[in-house]
């Protein structure tokens, strides 16, 4: 069945006791790149959603681009990198995936699996080739060989994993538009479920047929016997409530399905409930739900009030670890809206610090961030 997110549960954040991100301090923000910026990140993964140990620490992808001082440019350009994240230290291995493709333009986030030797990447294609920025976006996937350093050999060609057919997911195929107004068809994730071995895809995606333009959706699909993915009704839905469930992906603790996602407070109907911008999510018996809010509303952290747009695209792994990048920080109630200087000195693209979750039943909280070095992960 498809599970709501409603204009209800989010009502209910204005009096919610709710977890919130450390202020940012500008020692956090030293990229760890020269001249690139980072966001959107996911480590390698084994098939139970824990991180991989590689290399004596985990390897990480992150979406990448060239610092041209305009933070809003970097999703026309991105390209997924690969790190290495061991005593506490981030080391770049490079682009993940050679340059050999031109039937989509750059790449958007997705997931990566680890299995015996074999590295399988989800990823979003977007773009078209022959027309430059646009918002087309289509689901691909390829598979490499790791290697005992963390680089990634022989990568398959790169194929697309479904084919949208409209029916229960608008097609993401604009070439006009701008952030958090676009269709999704978006951000696959890997997930296997503990209760049976099956193999599915969670995406983020936009609700066919809705009743308003705000018609963020968690679509899934599963593997058939022959390979294939098979689309699938929607997880989730937030009709009339927000535009973008962006990220999204599951855990399983103590028997319990935790569906996570996160959006921003731009991609809310701002006609009705509005929430912060953060991590969300809902729990149910199974994959298939039915899903109920985390926390009562669904709202598990958020950025401090005091700097409300510091971090983004929170992902949960198995161990709980939350990873993140620093968006635009220091901003001390300044707004970055019709000013691309501040927007561009305020933004840090690098890897945000570890945090840690705790879960119990409906709840959602934050566990002591002073351990969120990462280091029981490297």
């Amino acid at each position: 069945m498809t599970s709501a997110w409603t204009a209800e549960h989010v009502s209910g954040i204005a009096n919610q006791q709710f977890s919130t991100v450390p202020v940012i301090t500008k020692e956090q923000t030293i990229p760890i790149i020269s001249d690139l910026m980072l966001w959107d990140m996911w480590p390698i993964q084994t098939i139970d959603g824990s991180i991989a140990e590689i290399a004596g620490g985990s390897i990480w992808m992150a979406l990448s681009a060239t610092d041209h001082g305009d933070p809003a440019r970097r999703h026309f350009e991105a390209k997924i990198r690969l790190l290495h994240f061991v005593n506490n230290q981030w080391h770049d291995l490079g682009p993940t995936l050679p340059d050999q493709i031109d039937c989509y333009e750059r790449e958007w986030a997705g997931s990566a699996i680890l299995k015996d030797d074999k590295i399988s990447l989800f990823f979003t294609a977007a773009g078209n080739a022959n027309t430059p920025r646009g918002y087309q976006q289509r689901l691909f996937e390829t598979h490499g060989i790791l290697q005992a350093d963390g680089q990634i050999s022989d990568w398959s060609q790169p194929v697309e994993s479904i084919i949208n057919t409209g029916d229960d997911y608008e097609c993401a195929d604009q070439q006009d538009g701008e952030p958090g107004k676009i269709t999704a068809f978006r951000d696959p994730a890997y997930f296997c479920d503990p209760a049976d071995g099956k193999e599915y895809l969670l995406f983020s995606a936009s609700l066919a047929g809705a009743k308003t333009h705000y018609n963020g959706a968690i679509g899934v699909a599963q593997r058939d016997n022959d390979g294939a993915w098979q689309l699938l009704p929607p997880l989730l839905h937030a009709d009339g409530v927000n535009n973008e469930l962006e990220r999204a992906h599951i855990v399983v603790k103590n028997g319990l399905y935790y569906l996570f996602w996160v959006t921003q407070s731009e991609t809310f109907d701002p006609s009705g409930a509005v929430g912060p911008t953060g991590l969300y999510g809902m729990v149910a018996d199974s994959l298939f739900g039915d899903y109920q809010p985390l926390n009562g509303t669904g709202l598990v952290l958020a950025n401090p009030a005091e700097e409300p747009k510091q971090c983004y695209s929170w992902n949960v792994t198995a161990e709980l670890l939350v990873s993140s990048f620093i968006d635009h920080w220091g901003l001390c109630g300044r707004s970055i809206e019709n000013d691309k200087a501040l927007a561009a000195s305020s933004f840090a693209g690098t890897p945000a610090p570890f945090l840690y979750l705790s879960l119990n039943g409906n709840n959602a909280i934050l566990c002591d961030t002073h351990i969120g070095d990462g280091k029981k992960y490297a």
